[in-house]
């Protein structure tokens, strides 16, 4: 199993990053395009960003912005967006030596992407999301989004994986059934928001699981009884089975991202899989 972790608001450069990733015997940083530090201005520096990675024999994946939004009725917007993961893919390419180093070749280098859901407008007895209502742009949006990436990856050994948040609305359900026929997307499996909702995609995930490639891990708590689901604690502060959960990322051959907020609950979570006797030596 290869280990990482995401780049934490605690660590003001990449530095302090790498070397806590490199500290905690993890293989990889997950560079999130959410800091204002990560952006493709910085990321284009991949000379710089290869250097900072060799020096501590570890290798980078990519977490998307979240607002990342191929589908905004604005078509200045999406296509902003394209742009983006066009780009994007080709920092990807460049960080592929660093995974043939000091990561594992049978395992594509990952962008994780999340769905954005889009705006609804709320009526006096339900909400209207309007890529639902207009689900045909929607598609289309996608069905564009998915011959770009394919032609820009090409043959180059990167994933681009949907990650699961608040719960899959079905409109995106059917429009990832389509992109899921390309081997150029896959899933991940954040098991932190998946509990916090309710495992309400579990359902979908299993259908698809031959396609899961990169899992988020954090512990979490179901909402139920009046309380709000929680995510992004520290191994064993929740309810999740966590070993159940990383044998089914072993199965898939999937990496897996410690995906917790702060450098404490980062080091617990190492602490309890090594106690457990399933993460690090």
């Amino acid at each position: 199993m290869q280990y990482g972790m995401p780049t934490l608001i605690e660590n003001p450069t990449l530095a302090d990053n790498l070397g806590l990733c490199k500290k905690l015997g993890l293989q990889f940083l997950e560079l999130n395009m959410n800091f204002p530090e990560y952006q493709l201005p910085t990321l284009e520096q991949t000379d710089k960003l290869i250097a900072a990675a060799e020096e501590q024999g570890l290798y980078y994946t990519i977490h998307l912005d979240e607002n990342f939004n191929i589908a905004d009725f604005n078509p200045l917007v999406a296509d902003a967006y394209l742009e983006t993961m066009r780009r994007t893919i080709d920092v990807a390419k460049q960080f592929l030596p660093l995974r043939d180093r000091y990561g594992r070749k049978d395992q594509p280098l990952v962008l994780n992407l999340h769905m954005h859901h889009g705006i609804y407008i709320t009526l006096p007895d339900r909400k209207v999301q309007m890529y639902d209502r207009d689900f045909a742009v929607y598609r289309n949006a996608f069905s564009r989004f998915r011959a770009l990436c394919e032609k820009w990856i090409g043959d180059s050994d990167i994933i681009i994986a949907i990650e699961n948040t608040d719960g899959f609305r079905e409109y995106e359900k059917k429009v990832l059934e389509e992109l899921l026929e390309s081997p150029k997307f896959g899933l991940t499996w954040d098991i932190g928001h998946s509990k916090a909702v309710g495992e309400t995609d579990v359902p979908f995930l299993m259908v698809h699981a031959g396609k899961l490639c990169h899992f988020h891990i954090h512990d979490g708590i179901a909402q139920g009884d009046g309380r709000k689901g929680r995510n992004h604690l520290a191994l064993g502060d929740g309810e999740i089975n966590i070993p159940e959960r990383l044998s089914e990322a072993a199965r898939r051959n999937a990496r897996c991202v410690l995906e917790t907020k702060t450098i404490a609950a980062l080091r617990k979570s190492v602490e309890y899989g090594r106690s457990n006797a399933f993460l690090i030596p």
